[in-house]
């Protein structure tokens, strides 16, 4: 069935990003990027070291914004947010899973999970409802005691998700989430995001640098030299791109 822009959570127009040089002038690493990203997709974001898929990911994540172009997110215009109305679409709309984990390290799994959800105003009971629910939901829940110094990678990135999910949201934006994990671990964590993309209908959007880890989504976007130079299915060998 064709897509159109009432499916698009994000959309993406003739985006350019420029940063200023320390001696005079500027860089442009974005070249107008222009793609859709609809309800229920599983995407990956691809491409070299320094082909400007993070600055990408910065301005889907509402972490920065482009220098010209817009981005609409859920049909609303975010391009010219001031920061605090950037941070509150940040925590109300998009759950974030980083490569590092972002815990912190001398708070329990449980406030961990709870931590947007203070942010959001929501009394403490709710806070800790919704968040052993979601612990339960990544198989963590006879560990809400713990530390994080106390859990293996692929579980303090089970934590991480959950505290992505635990704000209900309908985008979750993946840095890089394999990065600090070994194969086997990786391989459970990206098994689970497409779970949570198949049965719970989350839209991912993944970042990534590698082909083996892209594979897991459904549809590739890769970037080379700040310009978008495939975006379809996965193909079946990365020297289709």
């Amino acid at each position: 069935m064709k897509k159109n822009k009432t499916d698009s959570i994000i959309s993406m127009q003739k985006i350019c990003k420029s940063f200023p040089l320390e001696m005079g002038g500027e860089q442009q690493v974005l070249f107008d990027i222009n793609f859709d990203v609809h309800v229920g997709e599983f995407v990956a974001i691809m491409g070299p070291s320094g082909s400007g898929k993070s600055t990408c990911m910065n301005i889907i994540g509402a972490l920065d914004t482009p220098s010209s172009g817009t981005y609409e997110l859920y049909g609303r215009d975010i391009t010219n947010m001031s920061a605090d109305e950037l941070a509150t679409i940040r925590n109300e709309f998009i759950g974030f899973v980083f490569q590092q984990f972002n815990l912190l390290a001398k708070r329990s799994v449980l406030d961990n999970v709870m931590l947007p959800l203070m942010y959001r105003g929501m009394p403490m009971s709710e806070r800790v409802r919704r968040a052993r629910e979601m612990l339960s939901r990544v198989g963590l829940e006879r560990f809400e005691t713990y530390l994080p110094t106390q859990l293996s990678g692929g579980m303090k990135q089970r934590v991480a998700i959950a505290r992505a999910l635990a704000g209900d949201p309908k985008l979750i934006l993946a840095d890089e989430p394999t990065g600090a994990l070994d194969s086997k671990m990786g391989h459970e964590i990206l098994t689970f995001f497409k779970q949570l993309n198949k049965d719970l209908g989350i839209t991912i959007v993944m970042i990534t640098h590698e082909f083996d880890i892209a594979k897991y989504a459904n549809r590739l976007i890769h970037i080379r030299d700040g310009h978008i130079n495939y975006d379809g299915p996965i193909p079946k060998d990365e020297r289709n791109l």
